[in-house]
């Protein structure tokens, strides 16, 4: 009776895994887009440039008559009032609680380095004054809930830096100069990107008599709370790890194994040190979804699981990564940044574990767990292994 009871539950789960199998796939959807905001304040005006990869301008606006993916010039040229109009509605600039007209774009254009192409836009606003406040707002993707967007922010003013990310329903980043602030900023307008991203490589003061630069470290820390909450493979993860009855000791030393693998590619990954293309990444966290939901339904108890659990880890780790990859941040800023981020990572996960901990206590302690557990586990199977093929075969 209860490998009939079994085998209806996994025939159960494989019918509603393959109706989740999407029929027609969006050739241009990408799951992350990053776009960049470099803001220059000076005496004489404020220069705010915008980048964004040509793909997410095509799923925003269109404009790719020709269906190959790419921009072509001729193409831009005629999308190019029509993207300037959605940027100017959904990227606003507020001094002193005013929002700012765009009467001044001094160029919009496409860089294209191989395979890399962005459009780069270039507004000048007024400049503000001491103690007047500045803020800018993004809406772009604001009620699309397929795509990750993140717009990170870099703004230079006098010999300070500072960076924010904003995501999710975190759309605002503000500052208000103060008079010293105001002193240190120079009298024109700093040079012109040389990056494709928009952001300056012009040198910082790193003396000990520099101002204090403001952090962004909040925005980063949401950045990595929305990061995993909409990465449900990590949480599918996640469940099929806890799911399985463990002692508490067990359950400890496999969040420990899993929180430190991550944090060390996630890290290394980052800062360049390790470089793992996504196309073996993320096939590989599919995978690690398939393999622990196979040895839930196999194994009656588990152990030793924190050894391959800290494996996992690694390759997720390499996973969180790829939102923060491709930012290239501020060097200044970059272990603020970074420990923000996965911070905001440990907040999800340690919150899950607590949530989920008392409830499989209670689970484990009725006579239809282990129907349970099979049942679970078969889920993630079938998820993970759509997720595989998916990402094998469709890139």
């Amino acid at each position: 009776m209860f490998r009939i009871t079994v085998r209806c539950c996994i025939c159960i789960v494989a019918v509603l895994a393959l109706l989740l199998i999407p029929i027609e796939r969006k050739v241009d959807a990408h799951a992350y887009s990053a776009g960049y905001t470099t803001l220059n304040l000076t005496k004489s005006n404020i220069e705010m440039i915008y980048a964004l990869d040509e793909l997410s301008v095509i799923e925003l606006a269109g404009g790719d008559t020709n269906k190959n993916g790419m921009l072509e010039p001729e193409e831009f040229a005629v999308m190019k009032d029509e993207l300037t109009a959605l940027f100017e509605k959904n990227l606003s600039l507020n001094i002193n609680n005013e929002i700012k007209d765009w009467t001044q774009i001094e160029s919009f254009d496409m860089d294209r380095k191989g395979d890399v192409t962005n459009v780069i836009l270039k507004v000048i606003f007024p400049p503000a004054s001491a103690s007047q406040p500045i803020s800018l707002t993004d809406n772009l993707y604001l009620n699309d809930t397929v795509t990750n967007y993140v717009n990170l922010v870099t703004i230079n003013y006098g010999s300070q830096k500072s960076t924010s990310a904003l995501s999710g329903k975190y759309r605002d980043w503000s500052i208000q100069l103060t008079e010293n602030d105001y002193a240190g900023l120079q009298q024109d307008a700093l040079s012109p990107q040389n990056s494709s991203n928009g952001q300056t490589d012009e040198p910082q003061d790193e003396s000990s008599n520099a101002p204090e630069v403001t952090s962004g470290w909040y925005s980063f820390f949401t950045l990595g709370i929305n990061h995993i909450l909409s990465g449900y493979d990590h949480l599918l993860f996640l469940f099929s790890l806890l799911i399985a009855r463990q002692k508490f000791k067990q359950y400890a030393a496999m969040i420990t194994a899993f929180t430190i693998a991550h944090s060390i590619t996630l890290t290394l990954t980052v800062l360049g040190i390790i470089n793992v293309s996504s196309s073996i990444v993320e096939p590989a966290i599919a995978l690690s979804i398939c393999f622990v939901a196979v040895d839930n339904i196999i194994r009656k108890q588990v152990s030793h699981r924190w050894v391959i659990t800290f494996f996992f880890g690694l390759i997720h780790g390499m996973g969180f990564a790829d939102i923060l990859k491709v930012m290239d941040l501020p060097r200044s800023q970059l272990a603020v940044d970074l420990i923000s981020f996965n911070l905001g990572i440990e907040a999800v996960q340690v919150t899950m574990v607590a949530i989920l901990l008392p409830l499989l206590m209670l689970l484990h302690r009725w006579k239809f767990s282990r129907r349970t557990v099979i049942a679970g586990s078969s889920l993630a199977f079938m998820l993970g292994g759509i997720w595989l093929v998916q990402r094998v075969f469709l890139g």
